[in-house]
């Protein structure tokens, strides 16, 4: 990636944004998007609601070029064809932050994941900076600018937005440019760039939602791996019609019924609305609207078991496991402390849980998808050694 006199120079854009450009209209955005795909590469931010809803609403799009910044209004735009276009071409890196729920927005609202894909604090752990690091503590850190958080609580559908509100979304993604083309050079350096990417690409497929029926979300409840089938089946359908009953009105699981609600209800077991209003802090709307719904997952759970069987949920591991776990967790430390990375870039608790998990009947072992790639040659390939030790040992 080639830098142009001038470009990519986070004064010129930080100056653009006390006075970003405003798009607000589908021909401009097109016009722009055009523009956009000729570059190797342009940074990305979101701001949205989320209170009271299941899915994001997009507030607005923030976008850096070379030399400047730009606000998208999402609320007055209807034609983003050309701004997908843009996000799926393969010529142009998008440079995000912490961009999980930027990710999210993108797919849930114009149906595109950004690619290829530049996290910065993906990248930042990757070199060394600091895991985990949020916008402010990474810019304070690369460019020793300090930013500030006064708007990060803004509503960002009201219209119009403050001067403030403007220049504080602008100044999002004013800096990423110049922090994505040092960390590179870094990680050209360090040999590890390859590594970054491929951690950006497993953030991406991360999003895609693999259950939107939520007829899996059952096995979370961990607490209640042990109930009957009949009860298992009634906590799955359960659940599923939690999650399209969420999704189709766009509210909240929580707005619905909260998981200590669902284990209640299976505890309870009620079988009419009189006994299903008993149980504790259930809204008297939720029994009112939505009971008879409720009440047919329970009183159709026997027919539902009979006939699509629910997979049991994952026992917690016997306490025998904790001095297994700390061994494998002291390997974790080692190799990451030899290969001056944090800890939880390498290795985390999801997957050694994970990877205990895949356990079969012949006591073996496989490693899960999180510990494959760069990962199972660092670290592995030594887990799984250990773990064959413990069987060997038990």
């Amino acid at each position: 990636m080639t830098q142009e006199t001038g470009a990519w120079d986070w004064r010129r854009l930080e100056v653009s944004a006390a006075q970003p450009t405003w798009i607000r209209d589908s021909r401009t955005l097109a016009e722009y998007c055009l523009r956009w795909r000729q570059l190797p590469m342009v940074a990305l931010d979101t701001e949205f609601m989320r209170v009271d809803t299941f899915y994001p609403r997009p507030g607005l799009i923030q976008l850096s070029d070379q030399f400047e910044c730009y606000l998208i209004d999402p609320l007055s735009i209807e034609d983003f064809s050309a701004f997908v276009e843009l996000l799926a071409d393969n010529s142009v890196l998008k440079v995000v932050h912490a961009g999980s729920e930027d990710l999210e927005l993108f797919l849930n609202s114009y149906g595109v994941l950004p690619e290829p894909l530049f996290d910065t604090q993906v990248a930042a752990a990757f070199a060394g900076w600091g895991f985990s690091m949020g916008l402010q503590r990474l810019v304070a850190h690369a460019l020793d600018v300090q930013l500030g958080k006064g708007e990060t609580t803004s509503d960002w559908l009201q219209r119009p937005l403050t001067p403030e509100q403007e220049h504080y979304a602008a100044l999002d993604v004013a800096y990423l440019p110049a922090i994505a083309l040092e960390l590179q050079a870094q990680l050209k350096q360090l040999q590890r760039l390859d590594w970054v990417l491929e951690e950006c690409s497993d953030q991406r497929l991360a999003v895609i939602d693999t259950d939107p029926d939520g007829l899996t979300y059952y096995q979370r409840f961990s607490q209640v791996w042990n109930i009957s089938d009949v009860k298992r089946a009634g906590l799955r359908d359960l659940t599923a019609w939690r999650e399209r009953a969420a999704r189709a009105r766009d509210v909240p699981r929580n707005r619905l019924l909260r998981n200590q609600h669902l284990l209640a209800i299976i505890e309870r077991w009620p079988t009419t609305l009189q006994a299903l209003g008993r149980v504790p802090e259930i809204r008297r709307k939720v029994v009112r609207e939505d009971g008879e719904a409720i009440l047919a997952c329970l009183l159709n759970a026997e027919q539902s078991a009979a006939a699509n069987p629910p997979a049991p949920i994952q026992r917690p591991l016997h306490y025998a496991w904790n001095k297994r776990i700390k061994a494998l967790k002291a390997i974790g430390r080692e190799v990451a402390e030899n290969q001056g990375l944090a800890v939880e870039v390498l290795l985390r608790k999801r997957d050694i849980d994970a990877l205990i998990q895949s356990r079969d009947e012949q006591g073996g072992y496989s490693l899960p998808p999180t510990l494959q790639g760069w990962r199972r040659a660092l670290v592995g390939e030594r887990l799984l050694a250990r773990l064959n030790e413990f069987e060997r040992e038990s």
